[in-house]
């Protein structure tokens, strides 16, 4: 697959869940763009291992819980003493179980939703006031078709993605009048460790969805979430971009 080009020289990025899968891809075509790449992320091990993996001096990384709104402002209030956050790609997310929704565990749901979508508002807000003193920012939130379709026996996580969908579209208008662009992205089912976490049976039927007939490659994925974060999107915001091999259908 031939890479395009992006300069992201001069740019300060916060990557959510980027110590794998999607993030830890977006961190490193990042890093090779020329930006300074700071992931959070809840897995220490993980961290470890993408700092290893991605020897950069421009990498910094921290373990952050995004549910907890006072984590995510103390983290950003570090940053900003000494650099912008130009960029914020919000990632972090869980699928939790398959099951389905009067059989599901109250505290489980609440936490997939928390994670989904109230680390996405959290880190919104305590980032965009510091891009509006800018009056630059490139926001990208990682819904999934999930938000937009509603999966069987995945309640939490459809709803989790569909209220990120929901604030990507009210936040972009609110900030339409600035440079700052905030747009959401809707994958279908990727090769990533978050497959994982799913029955065979469960995969097997997202898969059966794609009329491409294969999972997304996280490569595609990462060109996408370049562009959006790009100076080059002047246009583009509180919009939803598919990248779902034709699932989707709206």
């Amino acid at each position: 697959m031939n890479k395009i080009n992006f300069d992201f020289r001069n740019r300060t990025a916060v990557v959510t869940g980027g110590a794998q899968g999607f993030g830890l891809d977006i961190a490193k075509r990042f890093l090779q763009s020329g930006a300074k790449v700071i992931i959070w992320d809840i897995d220490s091990k993980m961290i470890e291992k993408a700092e290893k993996d991605l020897n950069n001096s421009n990498l910094t990384s921290k373990i952050v819980d995004v549910s907890n709104y006072k984590e995510v402002q103390s983290s950003v209030n570090e940053i900003t003493k000494n650099s912008n956050i130009d960029i914020l790609i919000n990632n972090a997310g869980i699928t939790g179980p398959t099951a389905t929704l009067w059989e599901y565990d109250i505290e489980i749901w609440k936490k997939v939703v928390d994670i989904n979508l109230i680390g996405t508002f959290n880190c919104c807000k305590a980032i965009v006031p510091s891009m509006i003193k800018n009056n630059y920012g490139r926001i990208v939130n990682v819904a999934s078709v999930a938000g937009k379709d509603g999966n069987a026996n995945a309640s939490a996580y459809s709803v989790g993605k569909a209220g990120a969908i929901g604030l990507t579209k009210s936040l972009g208008k609110e900030l339409a009048d600035k440079n700052i662009a905030v747009n959401a992205i809707t994958p279908a089912g990727a090769n990533t460790r978050i497959l994982d976490q799913m029955t065979k049976e469960h995969v097997q039927r997202m898969l059966s969805k794609v009329p491409r007939g294969r999972f997304l490659e996280v490569e595609e994925f990462t060109s996408l979430i370049c562009w959006l974060s790009s100076e080059e999107n002047t246009f583009s915001t509180a919009a939803v971009f598919d990248i779902s091999g034709g699932r989707s259908t709206y």
